[in-house]
């Protein structure tokens, strides 16, 4: 991480948001809440960091390095939502193909396709995935969280 999780809540202590909107930390985080528990001062930065990324969306502050990252959560988010768990070959077309139409870079495509036989050799990657049975549920949990987030 460009910035620690402490330098992020130091950062904006000091009324540096804009370099914390910058920083590649807010998004390689990966939520684990270590952090979080770990705070000498039971401060929350998992969940600031969570904020700093909902605002960084929000007023369209993400570099091209960040983009990557930005349109794999969302596919992720939304391959989760459309059928209760990870469908890993829909994911990867809605990755790549997202990744393409925003860098037109050719090279995200088809970079990692002479994996697949290896993977799926070594029953790693399923080319077929079961949806959620409950997805009320799943569409539950969604709402709940996007009302939380406001």
């Amino acid at each position: 991480m460009d910035v620690l999780p402490s330098q992020v809540m130091r950062l904006l202590q000091l009324g540096r948001p804009e370099r914390v909107l910058r920083s590649q930390a807010i998004w390689q985080c990966v939520s684990c809440q270590t952090c979080s528990t770990r705070c000498p001062k039971s401060a929350d930065p998992a969940g600031v960091i969570d904020y700093v990324r909902e605002r960084a969306l929000a007023e369209d502050s993400i570099s091209p390095a960040q983009q990557p990252i930005v349109i794999f959560q969302k596919a992720f988010l939304n391959n989760v939502r459309r059928n209760g768990r990870v469908n890993e070959l829909e994911l990867t077309a809605r990755f790549k193909t997202g990744v393409f139409l925003r860098t037109r870079q050719t090279g995200w495509l088809f970079k990692d396709a002479g994996l697949a036989p290896q993977l799926r050799k070594r029953d790693r990657i399923h080319f077929t995935s079961e949806r959620a049975q409950d997805r009320a549920l799943v569409e539950r949990i969604f709402a709940r969280c996007s009302r939380a987030a406001v």
